[in-house]
């Protein structure tokens, strides 16, 4: 199966968090949020999201789409902000909380994106990533990575012994460092994205 591309990508994650805050969008939202110039073309992206499982569809109602049954949500705190480029000083500053996919058993943690050099991944600047806390991950996988006193968010690549971290922008160069070099804080597991302000301390409670 092809991945979903980072338009279709963008209006799942529009789509679940207007669910989230208890106001599932219209088809007709979704075409005014993405610039749609006809209403099928935004009907079409949900319909594909509802065919590959990733949305379920309520007959007869306007605000009808929902997460899949078993999607549960609880609520995560957005403690401070990681590079999407060279290494950057890590910054702590809790922002309020993000509501995210249920992971029992799971130490979560969210982080606001600074930096352009995952575009290709469809994490771009000023998304939240949602962060499993984990100490290894697997060559392919995107995480957040510290060395020294430096955080960044990149694909991590294990090549003949060595740690690479690698953007996907080719304006970015990859981070190559010795294993002892550095520290996985966690895997990439969900990027969240507002298209107009969001009050993230108050939605949170």
């Amino acid at each position: 199966m092809r991945p979903p591309s980072p338009r279709r990508e963008a209006i799942f994650r529009f789509v679940r968090e207007r669910i989230l805050a208890g106001e599932p969008p219209t088809v007709r939202e979704v075409q005014a949020a993405f610039g749609f110039r006809a209403v099928e073309s935004a009907r079409s992206h949900l319909e594909a999201l509802v065919a590959a499982g990733r949305l379920v569809k309520a007959g007869g109602k306007a605000r009808g789409y929902r997460l899949p049954e078993g999607a549960a949500t609880t609520w995560v705190g957005l403690v401070g902000r990681v590079a999407a480029g060279g290494l950057s000083l890590a910054v702590e500053e809790a922002e309020g909380q993000v509501p995210v996919r249920s992971r029992p058993g799971a130490e979560l943690f969210a982080l606001r994106v600074r930096g352009e050099s995952m575009v290709g991944a469809a994490i771009l600047d000023g998304d939240v990533v949602v962060v499993r806390r984990q100490a290894t991950a697997e060559s392919g996988e995107i995480v957040v990575a510290r060395v020294g006193d430096e955080a960044t968010v990149k694909r991590l690549r294990l090549v003949s012994g060595r740690v690479e971290l690698h953007p996907e922008n080719p304006s970015f160069a990859p981070i190559v460092v010795e294993p002892g070099e550095v520290e996985i804080l966690g895997k990439v597991v969900e990027v969240h994205r507002h298209l107009e302000p969001v009050d993230l301390g108050e939605a949170g409670g």
